[in-house]
């Protein structure tokens, strides 16, 4: 595909394809024009072409579960017909308990939004669910601290998110203020992607409205944080890809007031660094840094290096992520998938 030449194949850079899809085309695919999904219901699928919104007309027995907002697909353009989805570069979902399979949230995001308010709803182990989430993915996470208008000093709010992950960058906006877009341009340049995540209540459609420039009959649904439990309600209740007024695309999701962790350990351990990185020093290869003798990282904690609650936080995610991970058990050639590994 020329962009330089071909005003769709500009079109579509715009919107985010990249290299990464190209090279998943095959000759059959020449009559096919990639699209990337914009809604997702029970039973139908809208996507933008590069022309404009269009509705899919999806085979028999096609699972629109299977597919996320900000996913590329190959469609016939005659009929709108879906013929097949490409690989994601990006996949962020969320395990729900009793769930049998993750719930998809959305792909092939470059930049996590993770949205959090200067008030007492901010919980930095609920952040690090996140952090975690956006690490497995191969996102960038950013935390935005909202509704910082409303506080006389950000700083005990940064203060508490910004050494929860290496390099993380953490920005404080007032999500209805113009302003907000020059503070989030880096991340919103044209063929980027970034999909907003966090509580109810803490300024997402607010801040998906601002972005890209939804007034009136056009904006989302906002709602306020209850002022007795700082706890929000649910506005959104599905996800959807927008145009962001300056480039760039934004996807919405729903406030999530639960995130279970399963299948991350690789997310932990570059969300929990410190940690992964003083594992090998301790005596035991299976330490799990509460009661051995010469762990490295207890030391680190009474040395002052390290913070036991962090710590504390790191071994009840491990626990949860451990017993909530499918394992392969029994004999080979007849091994089953179990739930649940052993606890630590």
């Amino acid at each position: 595909m020329n962009t330089a030449s071909d005003p769709l194949s500009a079109a579509l850079a715009d919107l985010g394809w990249s290299a990464f899809f190209t090279d998943q085309l095959t000759a059959e695919d020449d009559a096919l024009v990639p699209m990337r999904i914009a809604t997702v219901h029970r039973a139908r699928l809208t996507a933008e072409s590069g022309r404009g919104p269009v509705r899919l007309i999806l085979p028999i027995a096609t699972n629109t579960a299977d597919y996320a907002v900000g996913d590329w697909a190959l469609v016939e353009p005659d009929t709108n017909t879906l013929i097949r989805r490409l690989n994601r570069q990006s996949l962020l979902e969320r395990h729900t308990e009793g769930a049998r399979v993750p719930q998809l949230i959305a792909a092939n995001v470059d930049t996590l939004f993770i949205a959090t308010s200067c008030n007492d709803d901010l919980n930095p182990a609920r952040l690090e669910r996140y952090l975690a989430l956006a690490a497995e993915a191969g996102t960038k996470p950013v935390i935005v601290l909202t509704k910082a208008d409303q506080v006389p000093d950000i700083a005990p709010y940064r203060d508490q998110v910004t050494g929860l992950q290496r390099d993380l960058p953490v920005v404080a906006v007032n999500t209805k203020s113009p302003e907000t877009l020059a503070i989030l341009a880096p991340w919103c340049a044209s063929g980027q992607t970034i999909a907003i995540v966090g509580s109810s209540g803490v300024g997402k459609s607010s801040l998906l409205n601002t972005l890209a420039a939804k007034t009136g009959e056009d904006a989302q649904l906002t709602g306020e944080i209850r002022e007795s439990d700082a706890k929000g309600r649910h506005t959104t209740t599905s996800r959807s890809l927008h145009a962001i007024a300056t480039g760039g695309w934004v996807i919405d999701t729903p406030g999530i007031r639960t995130l279970h962790v399963s299948d991350i350990a690789a997310g932990l351990g570059e969300v929990f660094a410190e940690i992964t990185e003083l594992a090998p020093n301790c005596r035991f290869r299976n330490c799990t840094h509460a009661h051995e003798p010469g762990c490295a990282v207890q030391a680190a904690v009474k040395a002052g290096e390290l913070d036991s609650a962090r710590l504390a936080r790191w071994r009840k995610l491990t626990d949860e992520n451990t017993a909530n991970t499918p394992v392969q058990t029994g004999p080979r050639g007849n091994k089953i998938t179990k739930v649940g590994g052993k606890k630590r």
